[in-house]
């Protein structure tokens, strides 16, 4: 096996074991609040409690991994992990059941060593796909949303948690004897990585998306199983199943979402992604029935497993150099995203008895979002447009239907000799030679007009009065009502060929 492919399937695995840890407490609450005394809110907080550092860390793991490699930090990762899942086993109260739950987060922190880590072992045509596998690590919330129901059934849930320390150290050591000890590092400061990036508007925009996609899927991971007790009177051992349906389809989407980033367009992709998200948060926001209940969340399942493998794939495409520190600041932000939902959606059911504006506010910040990405496409294509025009060999110019030049490339400066800042604002009759009459230049236009487009060899004047023969092209360029806007010509100078 190849060394990226064989730390893929480590990494991946490290991951599944670092969010089953993650979300024991959400998957067994309905278990914990009949032992330890906790009112609505204080389940509510409990739960969403681990989402804290398990967003805010993202950002130092991701530079760290750059910095020591995944080894190292997977290896620390769980070894960390110990202490929480051993006070969160023998905790009698909230103030425990919290500071267990606080440095749990690290089994969601740890999202950051993959993204960071795996790209350095693919190219670039590969790592929407690649992240997307290793993003299915998300499949371990799953399991625990599942298994740990069953398993406190049987056993009672402190013995279920202390299973836990037995998979950590497990990993702990698999991850120390045989993680790369030869990964690239990267060691440029982490305040040179963040002055890098903090002005570039495409990671906050990525960070907000990523806030929606990922901060749904955690939002309803830890929201599932005490709501479906609780509002549709199930069983907890059916919540947990649900939840897990719930986790499986977001998760096993995550590498579709990779891998359609790799083919398409990945604006276009997340497109369709949040007008998915903001149907799905309008239907529940009218509290519907248990069945139409269940179709919004799977749209949400759907939107949101696509959305994550996605905009992973956006990441190293813009931000190769400072790949840490971006997917650490973008994680963070994702996990963020799945801290206040639960919170703001209790706080709002105990004011006005239902859940209604909760979901309609995911519904608009969808909804927001998807402006803002067909923004970000339109950009991009004009950014592309631009690059094109910048880098071609041959001289362009641009004008509007007036013969005013609007715009010039660096070739034409190149050909002419005249800078951009003397040509713009003028016209074409800055070239002319004198050698051509009027009736050539009236049949030019005449055959603009009638057809769109010129070309052929004609004889204009260097800014250094220097007459050289060129081969002209002028194209007619029309807006969506099919009226003339603007006139390219392109051309190159014939005597130095």
């Amino acid at each position: 096996m190849q060394k990226g492919s064989f730390q893929l399937v480590l990494q991946t695995s490290s991951l599944v074991i670092g969010f089953m840890v993650w979300v024991i407490l959400s998957s067994l609450m309905p278990y914990i609040s009949a032992d330890i005394d906790l009112t609505a809110s204080e389940m509510t907080l409990v739960t969403a409690v681990p989402v804290i550092l398990g967003s805010i860390l993202r950002i130092p793991i991701g530079y760290w991994t750059n910095r020591y490699g995944a080894r190292l930090i997977f290896t620390i990762s769980f070894i960390i992990l110990l202490l929480p899942v051993f006070i969160i086993s023998s905790a009698d109260s909230i103030i425990i059941l919290i500071t267990g739950g606080l440095l749990l987060g690290i089994g969601g922190a740890v999202f950051s060593v993959g993204v960071t880590s795996l790209p350095k072992y693919y190219p670039k045509e590969k790592h929407g796909f690649v992240n997307g596998i290793y993003g299915a690590g998300n499949i371990g919330t799953a399991f625990t949303a599942f298994l740990a129901p069953v398993i406190a059934n049987e056993f009672g849930w402190r013995a279920t948690v202390n299973m836990y320390l037995i998979l950590l150290i497990i990993i702990a050591v698999l991850n120390f004897l045989l993680g790369d000890k030869q990964e690239k590092r990267i060691k440029v400061s982490l305040g040179d990585q963040i002055k890098g990036v903090y002005h570039n508007p495409k990671l906050w925009l990525l960070s907000l998306f990523y806030f929606i996609t990922f901060g749904s899927f955690v939002a309803f991971t830890i929201y599932l199983p005490n709501f479906l007790v609780n509002h549709f009177d199930l069983s907890k051992v059916d919540a947990g199943l649900r939840t897990a349906g719930f986790i499986t389809i977001a998760t096993f989407l995550r590498p579709v979402g990779g891998w359609l980033g790799d083919k398409f367009n990945s604006f276009i992709i997340l497109m369709f992604v949040f007008t998915g998200l903001t149907f799905s948060g309008f239907l529940l926001s009218f509290t519907p029935s248990l069945p139409i209940y269940t179709i919004g969340v799977l749209g949400v399942a759907f939107c949101a497993g696509i959305g994550n493998g996605t905009i992973f794939k956006l990441v190293p495409m813009y931000f190769s150099k400072q790949a840490g520190i971006v997917n650490g600041i973008v994680a963070a932000m994702g996990g963020l995203g799945g801290f206040f939902p639960p919170l703001i959606l209790t706080t709002l059911f105990n004011w006005t008895g239902h859940y209604a504006i909760g979901f309609m506010a995911l519904s608009e910040f969808a909804l927001a979002s998807l402006i803002l990405v067909v923004w970000l496409y339109y950009q991009d294509q004009l950014k592309l447009a631009s690059t094109v025009l910048e880098s071609t060999e041959s001289g362009m110019m641009i004008t509007d239907m007036n013969g005013i030049i609007k715009k010039v490339n660096p070739a034409f400066t190149k050909v002419t000799g005249y800078m951009e800042e003397e040509a713009i604002g003028k016209t074409p009759a800055l070239l002319q030679s004198g050698k051509h009459d009027k009736d050539f230049h009236r049949e030019m236009w005449e055959k603009i007009k009638a057809d769109g487009y010129w070309q052929g060899e004609i004889w204009n004047k260097k800014k250094n009065g220097e007459v050289f023969p060129e081969w002209l092209t002028i194209s007619t360029i029309k807006d969506d009502a099919g009226e003339p806007k603007m006139l390219v010509a392109m051309f190159s100078d014939l005597s130095i060929h």
